[in-house]
């Protein structure tokens, strides 16, 4: 069978398309860790592969395995939701907090109405002084008048900074709560994993409320527990569950519960987030603008490792907000992973991937926090 000339310019114009779109140097990558982080590494999947010829996979398997395999070396990239200080970290390790997003407290209560937690009650709740849905500080938390602020928001839907660097205010009110809630059991679900995400949680918790959660942050809510988990009262009434999507999944299940994860969870599995108070007495939603203008008034230290400011007065700061730390090495013996994981990094920062779906709940790294992003990137594979 013979081909006509112009036959043959269309298959040779096809090959060459194929061999563009994927790249002779492709590399494949593995990376695991922080549930909290995996919707995003899912999605933006397909825009790192065709922007870069690259692919990879990514195990949701919490902070602590993340931890681990980074110590043991097994894969290319590893995500952890809180610091790793531990003396088993390899030297050529280091964080870049390149993800962030909220931490919304979760509740599955059969009337669709908002709810408003003082920090104080959510500290009571998640430590078993708080019992009972009909609470009388749960009860005064949602009957009353409550500010709210408004945030102008710019391009990524981060909070807008005026001249001197504060968060712009688009508007200010009030508004009457009444929401009578059931004479019900608090059902209290938590990560029984090594979790950054109750690292972060626990940690919020004894910086907002420390007369009440005195233990320091841990990944592991059991040894953080203010109290004794084992006590017979607390048996079947708190209960733990394993990764973002099982405690989602779980409370899901159960009527009258509360638990702690990404906003994501939540609305994927029809769970509500609260609205929580924060030191300048206003409640505040878990979304971008919120959030953004609490990181904003976070430090971050030559390492990369984050320090929150869970006292800030900014008024509309939601002071759940976390970022997520890739671990990543500073020398790769293969230098085309190294390569390749470093433009991972860099397209996980970009607006291409963390403002992809806004209903991730994801925010867009900014400002002073996106260049020590890039600073801290630029270290990688030398």
């Amino acid at each position: 069978m013979k081909f006509s000339k112009k036959a043959k310019a269309l298959v040779l114009a096809a090959v060459v398309a194929l061999s563009g779109a994927t790249p002779a140097h492709a590399v494949d990558l593995a990376g695991s860790g922080a549930s909290f982080v995996d919707p995003l590494l899912q999605a933006c999947k397909a825009g790192f592969a065709k922007k870069t010829g690259h692919s990879y996979v990514y195990t949701s398997t919490g902070s602590g395995t993340g931890k681990k395999n980074s110590d043991a070396n097994i894969g290319n990239f590893w995500f952890s939701d809180s610091a790793h200080t531990a003396t088993t970290k390899r030297s050529t390790v280091f964080h870049a907090p390149i993800v962030a997003a909220p931490i919304a407290v979760l509740v599955n209560l059969p009337a669709k109405k908002d709810i408003y937690l003082s920090a104080t009650t959510v500290a009571k709740i998640f430590a078993g002084e708080i019992t009972q849905w009909n609470d009388p500080l749960i009860a005064a938390d949602n009957n009353r008048t409550v500010k709210t602020v408004v945030y102008r928001k710019d391009a990524n839907g981060n909070v807008q900074l005026d001249a001197k660097g504060e968060p712009r205010i688009l508007r200010t009110g009030s508004k009457k709560i009444i929401y009578t809630l059931p004479k019900k059991p608090i059902k209290v679900i938590f990560r029984a994993d090594g979790s950054g995400t109750s690292n972060n949680f626990t940690s919020w918790l004894n910086g907002v409320a420390p007369s009440i959660w005195t233990k320091k942050g841990n990944d592991a809510f059991t040894t953080a527990f203010p109290g004794n988990i084992n006590d017979p009262k607390n048996i079947g009434r708190i209960v733990g569950a394993g990764q973002s999507q099982g405690i989602a999944t779980l409370a899901a299940k159960t009527p009258y519960s509360i638990t702690y994860a990404e906003k994501n969870w939540g609305d994927a599995y029809g769970l509500r987030a609260a609205y929580v108070s924060n030191a300048s007495g206003n409640f505040t939603y878990p979304d971008s603008a919120a959030t953004s203008a609490f990181l904003g008034e976070a430090s971050q230290a030559a390492d990369g490792i984050v320090t929150y400011d869970y006292s800030t007065k900014v008024a509309g700061a939601y002071t759940l907000g976390i970022v997520s730390y890739m671990l990543i090495e500073t020398s790769y013996a293969d230098k085309s992973k190294g390569a390749a994981v470093k433009e991972l990094a860099e397209y996980i920062l970009s607006s291409e991937c963390s403002g992809l779906d806004p209903k991730l709940g994801f925010i867009v790294v900014d400002g002073q926090f996106l260049k020590k992003a890039n600073e801290l990137i630029a270290r990688m594979n030398k």
